[in-house]
């Protein structure tokens, strides 16, 4: 295995983790199922936007990933279908954001 396919496996390892995070996230708006474990999902995500914050929304992998490739194309660093990580963030900020949306509605 070479590196760059090391990069996209354990990248794409962490994208699934967070995206399953998120699920839950909303699966514990949608229903009521609000506890310790939802605070910490939302602390995690929060964490990853920081951390994509200071990369610059830039992860940092894909900051690795470039050494071992000059390809422009979006999923050179994930083994992602290239519109999903064209629009990876667009559609899982907003999906985290109505499933932390639907959690606070609960709690409130």
């Amino acid at each position: 295995m070479t590196a760059l396919q090391t990069i996209k496996l354990i990248h794409t390892l962490i994208w699934f983790f967070f995206v399953s995070i998120i699920g839950y996230i909303v699966y514990c708006g949608v229903f009521d199922r609000v506890n310790g474990m939802t605070w910490i999902a939302i602390g995690l995500v929060v964490l990853e936007g920081i951390v994509l914050a200071i990369f610059r929304l830039s992860c940092p992998l894909t900051l690795m990933a470039r050494k071992y490739s000059d390809s422009e194309q979006e999923n050179f660093d994930i083994y992602l279908p290239l519109w999903l990580a064209k629009y990876n963030k667009q559609i899982f900020t907003s999906i985290f954001l109505i499933g932390t949306a639907m959690v606070l509605f609960r709690v409130l």
